[in-house]
C-alpha cells in the first residue's frame, strides 16, 4: 500500500515539473495566438486593450483561464461591438472550452474550428459572417451549446451528420438561410432540451420524430416552410414550455394532448391554417403567460377556464372563427397587458371582470357581435389602444375614458353608442387617433377637444351632432384628417378656425354649414368635401380658377356688395341733388307768379 502511495505522489510530482516547465511556453503561444485574433479587429470600444504582450493571458478582458494549468479555457465578448474576420489563430487555444462572441459586427467567412476537440460552447450568433454555413460544426463533438444562427449565410442545408453531436442540448440555427428538411439524425441527440430553427426555409412535414426529444423544453420552429399536422406525440414532450411554430403552412385540428402540457408558458401558432377548436385542457393551466392563434381557422367556444388559472400576460386569438360568450377569467391574474380578439363572432357583454386588467397596454376587440355598455377599464392607466369599433355597444361613452392618460388609439365608431361626446376626452395628450363614427351621438362637439394637441385623425362622422365646429380646432396642429360629414352641423364656415391646419383628408359634407369655401379648404377637400351643405358657395374667380362644381356666391360676395354699395350711394345723391335743384326751381317760379299778382293788385 505504501509502494502504491509512493508511486502515485511521484507522478503528481512529475506532473507538477511538467507543467512549471511547459506552462510558459504554452501561455507564450496562447498570447501569441489571441494577440493574432486581436489585430484582425477594430475594437472601437476598447475593450481588448488589456490584450499585450505579456507571460499569461489570464488577465486579458473576456479571457478565463484554468487555475491550476493557466491554460486558455474561455473567451466571451458578447456585444463589444467588435468588427473583423476571426481569425484561424483561434485554433491555436487547444484547451478552449468556450467560444463567446454574439451580437458584433463580425464578418467573412468562419475559419474551420474543429481542432478545439474540447470545444462545448460556440457562440456565434448574430454577426455578419457570410460563405457557406459552417457544416464543420459536426466534428466538435463536446459541443453541449451550440449557436451559430442570425448571420448572412449562403443558402445551404442543415448537415446530414448533425446528429454526431451526442451531448448537445441547446443548438440555434435560426435566420441562417437553411432549406430542405430537418435530418433524421438530429431527433437522435437525445439530450436536446432547447432547439431553434426558426425563420428559415425548412420544409417538409412537421417532424414526429420529434417525440423522441423526451428532455426538450423548447421549440422554436417558426416562420419556416413547414406542413402538415402537429403529430399527437407531441404532447408526450411533458417538459415543453414554449411551443413556437407560428407563420408556417401546418393545418388540422390541435392534438386534444397538447392541452396537457401543464409547464406550458409560450404557446405560438398563428399564421398558420389550423382548424376545430382550443383543447379544453388550456383552461387549467397554471403557467400559461403568452398565447397567439391569431389568423387560423379556429372556431367554437373557448375554453371556459382559459386564463382563470394562469399568470396571463398576452392573448392574441384574432381573425379566427371563435363564438359563444367572450372568456370572462383573461385578467384573473391581474397581470395581462395585450388583449387581442378582433374577428372573431363573439357575442354578448364584454365581461366587467375585465376591470381586473390594471396593467393593460392594448384591448383591441373590435369586429365581433359584443353588446353592451363598455366595461369600466378607467384604471387601466397604462392602456395605449382600445379598439372596440364594428360591435354592437349601447349607452353613453364613459367620462371615465379621460383617465386613460397614455391612451393613443380610441376607436368606438361602428357601434350604437348615443348621448353626448365627453369633454373629459379633451385631457388625453397623447391621444393621435379618435374614431367615434356612425354612432348615434348627439349634441355639439366639445370645444376641450382641441387641447388634444398629439391628434392626427378626427372622425366624427354620421351621427347626429349640433352647433358649429369649434374655434379651438384651430390648436390641432398635428391633424391631418378631419372627418364631420354627415351630422346636422350649423354655423358659418370660418375659415380662421381651420385654415392654419395642414389637412391631408377632410369632409364636411351633408351638414347645414353656411357660408364661403376659401381656396386653402377646397383645396384641402376638393368639392366632395362639401357637397350636401345648401348655405356654402365659392367666389366666381375661385370656381374657374379651380374648376369646382360648388355653386357661386350670390349676394354675399363682399367686393361686390361694397360696389353695389357704392354705385346706388352715387346714384341716391344724384336724385337728391336732382329733386331739390326741381324743388328750387319750382320755389322760384312760385315766387316770381306771385309777385305778378301782388303787382296786378
Amino acid at each position: 500500500m505504501a509502494k502504491q502511495l509512493f508511486s502515485f505522489l511521484h507522478f503528481l510530482i512529475c506532473c507538477c515539473i511538467f507543467f512549471a516547465l511547459s506552462s510558459p511556453s504554452l501561455s507564450s503561444v496562447e498570447v501569441e495566438a489571441l494577440l493574432q485574433f486581436k489585430k484582425q479587429l477594430k475594437d472601437p470600444l476598447h475593450c481588448l486593450d488589456s490584450w499585450k504582450v505579456s507571460d499569461s493571458p489570464c488577465e486579458f478582458f473576456g479571457v478565463s483561464c484554468d487555475p491550476i494549468t493557466g491554460l486558455v479555457t474561455g473567451i466571451s465578448l458578447h456585444n463589444q461591438s467588435l468588427l473583423g474576420e476571426i481569425s484561424p489563430s483561434i485554433s491555436e487555444l487547444q484547451s478552449l472550452i468556450s467560444l463567446v462572441l454574439p451580437t458584433n459586427w463580425l464578418s467573412g467567412t468562419i475559419p474551420d474550428l474543429s481542432e478545439l476537440r474540447k470545444l462545448q460552447i460556440l457562440d456565434l450568433s448574430s454577426n455578419y459572417f457570410s460563405g457557406r454555413f459552417p457544416s464543420w460544426v459536426t466534428n466538435l463533438t463536446g459541443l453541449v451549446s451550440l449557436a451559430v444562427g442570425d448571420n448572412h449565410y449562403d443558402e445551404g442545408e442543415i448537415p446530414d451528420n448533425i446528429g454526431n453531436l451526442k451531448n448537445l442540448s441547446f443548438i440555434f440555427f435560426g435566420c441562417s438561410q437553411l432549406r430542405g428538411e430537418i435530418p433524421e439524425s438530429f431527433f437522435e441527440i437525445t439530450t436536446m432540451e432547447s432547439l431553434d430553427f426558426s425563420t428559415n426555409n425548412i420544409s417538409g412535414n412537421f417532424p414526429k420524430s420529434i417525440a423522441k426529444l423526451h428532455k426538450l423544453y423548447k421549440i422554436l420552429l417558426f416562420a419556416n416552410q413547414l406542413t402538415g399536422e402537429i403529430p399527437p406525440e407531441l404532447a408526450n414532450l411533458t417538459l415543453l414550455q414554449e411551443i413556437d411554430i407560428a407563420k408556417n403552412h401546418l393545418c388540422g385540428k390541435l392534438p386534444e394532448g397538447l392541452g396537457q402540457l401543464k409547464n406550458l408558458e409560450v404557446f405560438h401558432i398563428f399564421d398558420n391554417n389550423f382548424s376545430g377548436e382550443i383543447p379544453a385542457g388550456f383552461g387549467d393551466m397554471h403557467n400559461l403567460v403568452l398565447f397567439s392563434t391569431y389568423r387560423n381557422n379556429l372556431s367554437g367556444e373557448f375554453p371556459a377556464n382559459f386564463g382563470r388559472f394562469s399568470p396571463l400576460n398576452s392573448i392574441d386569438i384574432s381573425e379566427n372563427q371563435f363564438s359563444g360568450g367572450f372568456p370572462k377569467y383573461l385578467c384573473e391574474s391581474g397581470k395581462l397587458r395585450f388583449l387581442l380578439s378582433l374577428g372573431n363572432q363573439f357575442s354578448g357583454e364584454f365581461p366587467g371582470s375585465c376591470s381586473k386588467c390594471r396593467d393593460l397596454q392594448r384591448l383591441r376587440i373590435n369586429e365581433n357581435l359584443l353588446s353592451g355598455e363598455i366595461p369600466k377599464i378607467g384604471t387601466a392607466t397604462s392602456l395605449t389602444q382600445l379598439d372596440l369599433e364594428n360591435n354592437k355597444f349601447s349607452g353613453k361613452i364613459p367620462p371615465e375614458l379621460g383617465k386613460l392618460a397614455n391612451l393613443g388609439k380610441l376607436y368606438l365608431n361602428g357601434n350604437d353608442f348615443s348621448g353626448k361626446i365627453p369633454s373629459e376626452l379633451g385631457v388625453l395628450q397623447q391621444l393621435s387617433s379618435l374614431h367615434l363614427e356612425e354612432n348615434s351621438l348627439t349634441g355639439s362637439i366639445p370645444a376641450e377637444l382641441g387641447k388634444c394637441a398629439s391628434l392626427v385623425e378626427l372622425n366624427l362622422a354620421r351621427n347626429s351632432l349640433n352647433g358649429n365646429i369649434p374655434e379651438s380646432f384651430s390648436m390641432l396642429t398635428n391633424l391631418h384628417s378631419l372627418n364631420l360629414s354627415w351630422n346636422t352641423l350649423t354655423g358659418s364656415l370660418n375659415p380662421d378656425n381651420l385654415k392654419i391646419l395642414k389637412l391631408s383628408s377632410l369632409d364636411l359634407s351633408m351638414n347645414q354649414l353656411t357660408g364661403i369655401v376659401s381656396s386653402n379648404l377646397l383645396q384641402m377637400g376638393g368639392d366632395k368635401a362639401f357637397l350636401g351643405n345648401k348655405g356654402l358657395c365659392v367666389e366666381k374667380s375661385l370656381k374657374i380658377q379651380m374648376h369646382s362644381g360648388l355653386k357661386v356666391c350670390r349676394g354675399n360676395n363682399t367686393k361686390e356688395l361694397l360696389l353695389y354699395f357704392i354705385i346706388a350711394s352715387v346714384l341716391v345723391i344724384i336724385l337728391v341733388g336732382f329733386l331739390v335743384v326741381i324743388f328750387r326751381e319750382c320755389k322760384k317760379e312760385q315766387r316770381c307768379v306771385f309777385c305778378d299778382k301782388s303787382l296786378e293788385s
